[in-house]
Formats: structure tokens, sequence, C-alpha cells
């Protein structure tokens, strides 16, 4: 079969088209037949050998596929194996969900790691309650375009969105936010006072860490959360102040999706219910580009010069 395999960790050059024999399944697995693998900064990081939790070489990258299995169309994450780019994929059948058939395979895609994260964040770990204001980084990006939708269906009373361009942030506010705003670390917070009326945020979701968290941190009303749950930008990791919290009564929140999926109902269920307002229309997963199997290396270029906005996949 096609694959692309990784030998020697690095940027997105060692992301390597190979022939390898298709995975033998073994007991609790499906054989998936890939017809699209998704692309995330999850992959860059396993690529370059930075990724919690490590990874031994040589490996097939992807983690999120949507495929054919024994009649059934399905969605699956392999977080335990990777191999999703790939044309055949070993999933595990805990992980494989049914994909409504008018849910396409990008928009599907869309929702396992970036939706399931922007679930995550506001109903597990920031506790959204209705009527507060949220403000979501990145905003046009896979996790960030959900967030602001969801953010709005599970009862935020304001949602603000930042990103880096106009366009992003013209996205941004068609997806549902009411204010959108530049993510430049510089201003950040007068920013965000500007947009809520001086009272700042309840909630920050933050994936870029470094300046950008701390300036969100600045942005906070009393009892306000952020929560992390990336260092996009690459910076050293910001320290925080526990007394210089206490000031305000603020929460600083991690977060990572892998030990989240395996909470009682912290998978198929609120999976489930991505897919169902996918299917009735009332979410819209924003599907980027799409990229031929052999492009993998192309699709890894895009994503880390943040020339894409949306769900990025591999075709095999």
């Amino acid at each position: 079969m096609r694959a692309i395999q990784v030998t020697q960790f690095g940027g997105p050059e060692v992301l390597v088209p190979t022939e390898l024999d298709p995975p033998v399944v073994g007991p609790g697995e499906l054989l998936v037949e890939v017809s699209a693998a998704g692309v995330n900064f999850a992959d860059t990081h396993r690529t370059d050998g930075s990724y919690r939790g490590g990874v031994t070489l040589p490996f097939v990258p992807g983690v999120e596929i949507v495929g054919r299995a024994y009649g059934r169309r399905v969605l699956s994450t392999l977080f335990e194996t990777s191999g999703g780019y790939a044309e055949y994929a070993a999933a595990p059948a805990h992980r494989a969900v049914d994909v409504p058939d008018e849910v396409d395979d990008g928009s599907a895609l869309a929702l396992l790691i970036q939706g399931l994260t922007a679930w995550h964040l506001l109903k597990s770990s920031a506790r959204l309650r209705p009527g507060e204001t949220v403000v979501v980084n990145a905003a046009a990006g896979g996790v960030g375009s959900l967030a602001v939708q969801l953010a709005k269906h599970f009862g935020a009373g304001q949602v603000v969105a930042t990103a880096s361009t106009g366009d992003k942030r013209d996205i941004a506010r068609q997806l549902g936010a009411d204010v959108a705003i530049n993510n430049n670390p510089d201003g950040y917070a007068e920013r965000v006072l500007a947009a809520t009326d001086g009272r700042g945020a309840d909630v920050v979701l933050d994936s870029a860490g470094g300046a950008t968290m701390l300036a969100g941190l600045e942005s906070l009303a009393p009892f306000g959360r952020l929560v992390n749950y990336g260092n996009a930008s690459r910076e050293g990791r910001p320290s925080v102040d526990p007394s210089a919290l206490a000031q305000r009564n603020l929460s600083v929140a991690g977060f990572w999706l892998v030990p989240a999926m395996d909470l009682p109902g912290g998978y198929v269920e609120p999976l489930a219910e991505l897919l169902a307002l996918t299917a009735a229309k009332k979410l819209s997963p924003q599907v980027g580009a799409e990229y031929p199997l052999e492009e993998a290396r192309r699709a890894h270029e895009d994503l880390l010069a943040r020339r894409s906005t949306g769900k990025l996949i591999l075709k095999p």
C-alpha cells in the first residue's frame, strides 16, 4: 500500500512517500480502507520528535481517519498506533464511530480531534456557564472555528474571536463571533477589555502559549479561567505566579485530549453529538485544503506557515 513514513525526526522534509505492507489487525481492531486522513499540529510535533508521550521510529504519521471497514463508514482516532497517512490503517474498534451520510469526510475529520478538543475545552475544562464571555484565540483554525460555534451553542453571552489577519477575523464573525480582534500580544488585553466594555473575559481558550497566553491572562475578569491547550508559537513555556492569580481569583488550566477521551462520556458521546449537530447543519466545520497523500510534506509546510484555515486533509 502507499503510505508516508518517517524514519528520522525533523521538519516536513522527513515525510517520505513509500510502499508498505497493509497493517495486520489484531483483536479489537478494524482494518479501515482510508478515504481521508486529517492533518494536525500534533502530527508536526510527532514528526519532529517533540510530541508529549514520545514516538518510536520508524512510523507512519496520522492519528485521525475516515473510511470503510466491513461495510461501515467510520471515523476513528489512532492515538495508540498512529498510521493514518496510508491507504489502510488498523483502528481500535472502541474508537470507531459511525458517520452519518450527511457529513462529508473533511467535516467528519474536523470533528474528531479539533471538535472533541473544542467540546472538552468549553465543557470539561472551562466549565462554561450560560451568559459568560469567551475569548477564542486562533478563531479561524480547526479548534478555534468550532469553539466559536460551540460557545454560542452552549449559551455564551459574548464570543470574542482573535486572529492574525482581517480575512481570518471575517471568517470568525461569519461563524458567529460577536467581535473579532487582532491576536498580536502587544495591546491584546486592551483590545479584549475594549470589546467587553472594560469587564474582561470569563474564559480564554489559548493554543499559542508564550506571550499570547500571558496577554490572555491579563484580559481575564475576576474568577476568569484561561485554558491552554498548545504551544503553537513555539515560544518558551511562560511561568505563572500563583500569588498574582489570587489577586483576581483567576485560574489557569492545561488540556490534552488523549486522557480526556478515556474518561466516561469523554469520546463516543460528545463525538456523536458533534456529528449530529453537523448533520443537522447546526455546526459548520471549516474544511481547508485537500492534498494527495504523496503531498503530505506540503500540507505540513502550509500548516506550520499558517497559510491555512480550517481542516487540512490527505486523500489516499
